[in-house]
């Protein structure tokens, strides 16, 4: 199949397109735009930080600034590495944001603000997305908690944090939590992908296994493209890698955002991520996990499958609702909070309900557990 067919979701293999909404995540089917095939699956990945469903209803409090159109704060992390770090508000304690797999800290452009306004607040860009400097392969999450704790080393955090973790931010933040518990008061985890998705949806994960090989696929063509600096191009294949511009960001923004994902790195960073991540989620929850007595609340959406096939829904569902049991169970303070009228993007979907967590969380922790 060639890889413009498989891109504008061509059935030669009678698997449905909007399965290829998986493609870039690399976690099952995830909300709505995700969940569509062709340039449209593109577009939301290459972004780097999800859309709001309705194009057409673009506010203000939509749109991403054009404070991300430029780097805050490099911090430097040695041996020419550098991660871009932003801050804002003041408080006596910082919240720092882990973003999902293939975004950068602009997922966080609802959240942020509202968070400034009570506390300090931080999002960063992981190594190779966004402004930050390409780290060393793999891309994996013993690579992502390397980056972060000398992050919050070389930038002076003020410990212990609060973490919040969107998707892949969520296993992100769960394994920093668990090798640096002294850095960590509480954390909120904002709908963490399902795992072990075979066991409860084994029709599902059979079409993901034969799709593996076309996304890879399509993913080395785009970075091949890339070190031979053709992005962006006109060329009708190649045109797909990048998507089009987003709706909800400037002239500007679109530009600087074109240009970051047209870099070397970024592809390569975005295929080291996608492998961890076929296995990271092949696997169930640890039984071995444990949080103590540390605030943890898991944020559930409602829609996160709400586009999937009939015959596929009931299972992936058991599995995210397993999943996200066993996530609230290693914590003796684990709460599960249910977001209604919400995509598996409630950072962008339902912002209040992240800072009425993260509050929460924060009153939870300032007192002992009885």
């Amino acid at each position: 199949m060639r890889i413009l067919n498989f891109l504008q979701g061509r059935q030669s293999m009678k698997v449905p397109a909007r399965r290829l909404g998986r493609a870039i995540d690399g976690r099952c089917a995830l909300n709505r735009t995700c969940l569509k095939a062709g340039p449209a699956l593109l577009l939301v990945a290459m972004l780097g930080h999800a859309q709001a469903n309705d194009a057409s209803a673009t506010t203000m409090s939509q749109r991403v600034p054009d404070t991300y159109a430029q780097p805050a704060k490099r911090v430097d992390l040695g041996h020419g590495r550098q991660l871009n770090l932003r801050c804002s508000g003041s408080g006596p304690q910082t919240v720092l944001l882990e973003a999902g797999a293939i975004a950068d800290s602009s997922t966080w452009f609802r959240v942020q603000p509202l968070l400034a306004a009570r506390t300090r607040v931080c999002a960063y860009d992981r190594a190779g997305f966004g402004f930050s400097s390409e780290g060393p392969m793999p891309r994996d999450l013993d690579a992502d908690v390397a980056d972060l704790h000398a992050l919050i080393r070389h930038a002076g955090l003020s410990k212990p944090l609060v973490l919040v973790g969107h998707s892949l931010g969520s296993n992100i933040a769960r394994r920093y939590a668990g090798k640096y518990p002294s850095d960590v008061d509480a954390m909120i985890l904002v709908d963490p992908p399902a795992q072990d998705i075979g066991r409860f949806a084994p029709a599902w994960q059979k079409d993901e296994d034969t799709l593996s090989a076309q996304r890879f696929a399509f993913l080395h063509h785009c970075e091949a493209a890339a070190e031979k600096h053709e992005l962006p191009s006109s060329d009708p294949e190649l045109s797909h890698c990048l998507g089009g511009p987003d709706p909800h960001a400037s002239a500007r923004l679109n530009a600087v955002n074109l240009s970051l994902k047209s870099r070397p790195a970024f592809w390569r960073t975005v295929l080291s991520v996608l492998q961890d991540n076929v296995r990271v989620f092949r696997q169930p929850v640890s039984a071995r996990e444990t949080h103590g007595s540390m605030p943890l609340i898991v944020l559930s959406a409602a829609n996160t499958y709400a586009d999937a096939l009939p015959r596929d829904r009931k299972g992936l569902e058991e599995a995210r609702a397993r999943t996200q049991a066993q996530i609230v169970a290693t914590s003796s303070r684990g709460t599960l909070v249910h977001v209604p009228d919400t995509s598996h993007d409630i950072q962008i979907d339902q912002p209040e309900a992240v800072v009425k967590a993260v509050e929460q969380a924060m009153r939870m922790a300032r007192h002992s557990p009885e």
